[in-house]
């Protein structure tokens, strides 16, 4: 059966813009001199490019989410490294009511773990702050993290590590040098997931964000509240830019395939 047929080839070529249309409209929008939404646009015009530069709250609310996503990213991969190891390699009692609890947020809407973790940081006096919001995003994206960390742990050929033992490693050394490098793709996936789902995040931030903490997505949420100007649209299309632009450069320094397949692997 040829599946790369002119059916299939038509069936893939919709799929794929029916997937871009909407991030195009985005960008063309945020091109528009209007003082309104519309498509088609009179003309072409920056002027809510430049009105970015009379919102610096939308430069700080940018600065917080990049920060948020990388620490919180950051902490899930730390630890989900070693649970996805104990997960995949391991049989033991609770096995998978441990892995289930930890898939848990998954199933939980993020209204629903806004509300909760609001009322636990309340009643516990730990107020909400810069690393209570780390702490909800670190719950929200670490089952991501560790889905992608176990799926390459699980086939991951433990006579490798055997060997490495046997010539004089030591543990450390031999997950340094030979456990890490071997799952080194679902790592980096990990996090890119882990950092995307973060930096995303809105229904659970706008119930543990301050005025110092909010971040870019609830900061649009709050915007078009009171407002329906292309200026969302335009800072959407930066990010989409500059999303572009760093896929770009990570493929050629590393090249994207091997980051997220592995050396070797298709």
């Amino acid at each position: 059966m040829n599946r790369n047929g002119p059916l299939a080839l038509a069936f893939h070529a919709f799929v794929v813009m029916f997937t871009v249309a909407p991030i195009l409209i985005v960008c063309v929008v945020a091109f528009t001199p209007n003082g309104y939404l519309s498509l088609p646009t009179s003309g072409v015009s920056l002027r809510w490019f430049y009105a970015i530069a009379d919102r610096p709250e939308f430069f700080a609310s940018f600065r917080t989410s990049l920060w948020l996503a990388a620490v919180s990213s950051t902490l899930a991969v730390v630890l989900a490294v070693p649970a996805a190891l104990a997960l995949g390699r391991m049989q033991f009692a609770g096995r998978g009511a441990l892995l289930s609890l930890f898939q848990s947020p998954l199933m939980i809407p993020h209204i629903v773990l806004g509300i909760a973790l609001l009322r636990f940081f309340s009643e516990t006096g730990l107020g909400i702050s810069g690393w209570t919001l780390v702490a909800g995003h670190l719950i929200v994206v670490f089952p991501f993290a560790l889905r992608l960390i176990l799926t390459t742990s699980i086939g991951l050929d433990r006579q490798i590590e055997h060997a490495a033992v046997s010539l004089g490693a030591s543990r450390w050394t031999t997950f340094r040098r030979v456990t890490l490098p071997l799952i080194l793709p679902g790592v980096v996936s990990g996090w890119i997931l882990s950092f995307i789902q973060s930096f995303d995040e809105v229904t659970m931030s706008i119930f543990i964000s301050t005025p110092h903490t909010t971040t870019l997505p609830v900061r649009l949420f709050l915007y078009i509240q009171d407002n329906i100007d292309p200026l969302v649209a335009s800072v959407s299309a930066i990010l989409i830019v500059l999303t572009v632009i760093l896929m770009v450069v990570l493929d050629r320094l590393f090249g994207m395939e091997r980051l997220l397949v592995g050396p070797g692997r298709s």
